[in-house]
């Protein structure tokens, strides 16, 4: 009986491994469909990232790649790295535009182009391609047509295949930064389908055919597994650098850190706050469009607050570096030109400034109250106390104030003081105190 258990049980770990593994065997031989969500401006960040999911794709011989796109633009750099990754891969990429209300514009229309199948959601819109400067500013005469031509080269090489009218569409977004429906790009050719979800969008592409590098391929979602993949922490990190506000709180608390351990060298606490917030701050500013013309604001704002702690002005320094912090801030992030939604939030700039401003009026008046308040050490501190005389003083004797014994020599003019009398402090000599006696006191 206890062979015939054990060769039961034998069996029955033999036909539970056999039907795992049968199940695994049918779900690779499905087709795998990975997705990537790219939601905001085209950054170094979302290149790695898509350049990550490329790479996931490949090595998983996954039937397409869905890049969900939502972005206002951004550096041209980062875009052509992009399209050069999309355009060297050998797994479909699918650039889909969405959700409904979202947009393809500036450098994302050429992303969008670029990819081998081109999607839309109904109600979102791509163009508005035109090239400006690397703070927002328009570009001379002669370096716009350098640009606007590479970039109108680039988009035919993109659109040729969708036909004409898709070219001569394509070139109009960066003429003259046309902005074009999802119904407008669809009727023209521009883009491959009109979907209404990821649902819909993977039912359209089964048995669409597209050119890779590698030469045509067919593309089967027929029953196909999706999967999404996560933007990672540190993408996470260096898309959170190239926010505006970010930038602007990193860089004003680094400065304030960074000063404040000059002026008050010591301690490493506020140094090393300081380094890594600035640290952190340059990414940020490498990445957008800014005006560096306004650190020179922002270095002498926390240098007038400095000052104003130093040799106080009843806060007029101290003002004059609020006002100097939020001209800095606009003109390092808001100068003309430069998009919405790479600009910093004026609310915020002037709340911090105002705050900051505060704190330092604060250390201001516990700088004056300090220098108001008398000297608790050494012999000054003993003037004005009243103390006991142990022995007579005439001209000098010994004097028992505050605890201790001091050696005391009467005040031009007193009188002699005999021992056991109330006396005062009312000046020093050398190391000496001068007193005189209480009673005399008018």
């Amino acid at each position: 009986m206890s062979k015939l258990r054990l060769l039961l049980l034998v069996m029955l770990i033999f036909t539970g491994v056999w039907h795992i593994t049968t199940q695994t065997q049918a779900q690779s031989s499905l087709p795998l469909i990975l997705i990537l969500t790219g939601d905001g401006p085209i950054t170094p960040a979302m290149r790695e990232y898509l350049r990550r999911g490329i790479k996931i794709a490949e090595q998983r011989s996954a039937e397409a790649l869905i890049f969900q796109l939502n972005t206002p633009g951004g550096n041209i750099e980062p875009m052509n790295t992009m399209v050069q990754d999309i355009r060297l891969s050998t797994v479909p990429v699918i650039v889909y535009v969405q959700p409904r209300g979202a947009m393809a514009a500036s450098a994302g229309t050429v992303i969008t182009l670029a990819g081998h199948v081109a999607a839309m959601a109904p109600e979102t819109t791509i163009g508005a391609a035109s090239p400006v400067g690397a703070q927002g500013e328009d570009l001379g005469q002669t370096m716009e047509e350098k640009v606007k031509n590479m970039l109108k080269a680039t988009v035919r090489s993109l659109a040729e295949r969708r036909g004409e009218k898709a070219v001569a569409l394509a070139e109009s977004t960066i003429d003259s930064a046309k902005a074009i429906s999802a119904n407008e790009a669809y009727q023209a050719g521009l883009i491959d389908f009109i979907a209404n979800d990821l649902a819909d969008l993977i039912k359209k592409l089964d048995g669409f055919q597209v050119e890779l590098a590698t030469g045509p391929r067919t593309i089967h979602t027929q029953g196909a597994t999706s999967e999404q993949i996560p933007i990672s922490l540190i993408e996470q990190l260096l898309t959170i650098l190239t926010n505006p506000n970010i930038v602007f709180l990193l860089l004003t608390i680094g400065v304030q850190a960074v000063l404040i351990e000059l002026y008050s060298p010591g301690g490493w606490i506020a140094g090393f706050i300081g380094v890594v917030c600035i640290s952190l701050a340059m990414y940020g500013l490498g990445v957008l469009p800014v005006n560096w013309f306004g650190l020179v604001f922002l270095v002498l704002s926390f240098a007038l607050f400095i000052l104003d702690i130093k040799a106080p002005t009843h806060g007029a320094l101290t003002a004059a570096g609020v006002g100097s912090l939020i001209i800095g801030s606009l003109v390092l992030f808001n100068s003309p030109g430069v998009p919405s939604f790479q600009r910093v939030s004026v609310p915020l700039v002037i709340s911090v400034s105002i705050t900051i401003g505060i704190v330092f009026t604060s250390i201001l008046i516990f700088a004056l109250r300090a220098q108001k308040a008398p000297v608790r050490t050494g012999l000054e501190s003993l003037i004005g106390r009243v103390g006991i005389a142990r022995t007579d003083i005439n001209p000098s004797g010994n004097v028992q104030v505050g605890g201790e014994l001091w050696t005391a020599e009467l005040e031009a003019g007193a009188k002699p003081i005999p021992a056991g009398s109330r006396v005062r402090v009312t000046g020093k000599e050398g190391i000496h105190i001068t007193v005189k006696k209480l009673e005399e006191e008018t």
